[in-house]
């Protein structure tokens, strides 16, 4: 069974949303390794609700911490040390969706960023979206899995809007796009089901 980890090119481009797509295409088990602030809603309680499936399991977070930043500094105010080691995939039998936290290079610790927590045999699906800046920013994130020989297996992209935005990315990457998401004005699990319905093509042809 796949591992498929869904990293973004910047934090809020939308990397939950994927998820739960993703989740639900696959009928996959969900993981966030960590999560920063969110106490009265996390990630996996968003994920939780909108996914709706009888096979998909939702596995609890190793780190949840209070303040929602940087991992790094929620945990130095939380007291704690984020340890790689800590950080073991929960066993399954069934595809399993990790979801990291911001970017690539988010701080877990002084020594390792989010990149450290993907395993080379991972699909690696990146999130990106549409804001001034984000070619950029998609195009240094693939460069950064191509320098540590980690394979983007493709791009998810949300909310891009400016005409040329993909082509240029797919163009300058050759990484295969997933899907193109339309902001939505409400996201429920009906609308989650359709969107994982018509992405599960390009899903199935990854995992």
């Amino acid at each position: 069974m796949s591992h498929l980890f869904i990293t973004g090119i910047s934090t809020d481009v939308g990397k939950t949303l994927a998820a739960a797509i993703i989740t639900q295409a696959l009928e996959a088990d969900y993981w966030k390794p960590l999560q920063s602030g969110g106490m009265d809603h996390s990630d996996r309680d968003e994920v939780t609700r909108l996914v709706r499936n009888a096979k998909s399991k939702f596995h609890p977070e190793r780190y949840f911490l209070k303040t929602p930043m940087s991992p790094h500094a929620a945990a130095t105010i939380d007291d704690v040390t984020i340890e790689l080691d800590q950080l073991t995939r929960p066993e399954t039998v069934n595809h399993l969706v990790i979801e990291g936290a911001g970017g690539l290079l988010v701080p877990l610790n002084d020594h390792h960023t989010i990149a450290d927590l993907i395993q080379p045999d991972d699909k690696v699906i990146l999130v990106s979206s549409g804001y001034l800046g984000s070619i950029n920013h998609t195009l240094l994130s693939v460069e950064l899995l191509k320098s540590r020989g980690l394979k983007c297996a493709g791009i998810l992209y949300n909310q891009v809007e400016l005409q040329g935005t993909i082509e240029i990315i797919e163009t300058m990457t050759g990484v295969p796009t997933i899907g193109h998401l339309e902001k939505l004005e409400m996201v429920t699990p009906e609308i989650i089901a359709q969107l994982a319905h018509d992405l599960k093509p390009q899903l199935d042809a990854i995992k």
